[in-house]
C-alpha cells in the first residue's frame, strides 16, 4: 500500500491552509516600525477631538480621490476615533498627502526654545494678556469665566507653521489677534454667546525692504456660553498709527 506520496501531499496542503489562516498583520515579516512606537515625546502627546476631526477630513478626501477604498476608510476612521496620541495620527496618514507630519519635518526653527503645549490659561473674575514679543506654544487652551483674556500674536515669536487654540468663554470676553496674513480655521460653538472673526479695517503699509512673512495657520475652536470670542487681524490700532 503506497501512502508516502499521498501523506506528503496532504501535509503540504494542511501547511498551506494553515499559513493562509495566519492574519497578515501577525506575520513577523510584515511588521513595520511605526511612528507611534518611537520615543519622541511629541509622538506620545495626547491629541484633541479637533485634531482627530482634521485627520478624518484628510481620510475622507483621500477616499474621494480614490486613494483609499471605502472599506479602508471605514477601518481607518474606526482606528482614528480610538487613537490617543499624535504618533497614531501620523501612522494613519503616513501613505497619504496632507496628513500630520513627523515633528522633525513639521517646522524648521533655527534658534531659541520651543513650547509645544502652553500652560493652561485659567481666568476667573480677572484679566490676562499675552502681548508683545512672547514665545507662542503650538497648542494653547483658555478657560475664561467672568474675565477678560487677550492673545496677541502679531508681534510674537511663532516657530510653528500651525497653531491650535481652544477657548471656552463663560460670561467672559476673549480677544485673539492674529497676523494680517494668517489663515484662520474657525470652529465655533456659541451658546447664547458670540464667536466672530473680524477683518482689520486699516492695514499697515508694508516695508518693501522686509521679506514677506510666511502665513501661519490658526486652528481656533471657540465655545462661548453667554460670552464673547473675537478674532481680529493685524496689529492694534495704536500700533498701526505708530502711537505705541
Amino acid at each position: 500500500m503506497e501512502t508516502g506520496p499521498q501523506v506528503g501531499w496532504g501535509a503540504r496542503m494542511v501547511l498551506s491552509v494553515a499559513q493562509d489562516e495566519v492574519p497578515q498583520e501577525k506575520r513577523p515579516q510584515d511588521v513595520v516600525p511605526t511612528a507611534s512606537s518611537g520615543d519622541d515625546p511629541a509622538l506620545r502627546r495626547r491629541v484633541s477631538d479637533l485634531e482627530r476631526e482634521e485627520v478624518a477630513d484628510v481620510l475622507r478626501e483621500a477616499a474621494g480621490e480614490g486613494r483609499l477604498t471605502y472599506t479602508e476608510l471605514e477601518e481607518r476612521l474606526e482606528t482614528l476615533y480610538a487613537s490617543k496620541t499624535y504618533g497614531e495620527l501620523v501612522d494613519l496618514t503616513a501613505d497619504l498627502p496632507n496628513g500630520p507630519r513627523l515633528p522633525a519635518l513639521a517646522h524648521q526653527h533655527t534658534g531659541g526654545a520651543m513650547v509645544e503645549q502652553g500652560p493652561l490659561i485659567n481666568v476667573f473674575m480677572s484679566e490676562t494678556k499675552r502681548m508683545g514679543n512672547w514665545l507662542v506654544p503650538q497648542r494653547q487652551e483658555v478657560n475664561a469665566v467672568l474675565g477678560d483674556v487677550t492673545l496677541d500674536y502679531t508681534e510674537a515669536q511663532i516657530p510653528y507653521d500651525e497653531v491650535q487654540v481652544e477657548v471656552k468663554s463663560i460670561l467672559a470676553d476673549v480677544k485673539i489677534r492674529v497676523p494680517q496674513n494668517a489663515i484662520v480655521l474657525l470652529d465655533s460653538n456659541p451658546i447664547l454667546g458670540s464667536v466672530s472673526e473680524q477683518e482689520s479695517g486699516l492695514r499697515a503699509v508694508p516695508d518693501p525692504n522686509t521679506p514677506a512673512a510666511r502665513p501661519i495657520t490658526f486652528h481656533i475652536r471657540g465655545t462661548a456660553i453667554l460670552g464673547e470670542i473675537k478674532i481680529k487681524r493685524g496689529p492694534r490700532l495704536t500700533k498701526r498709527l505708530g502711537l505705541s
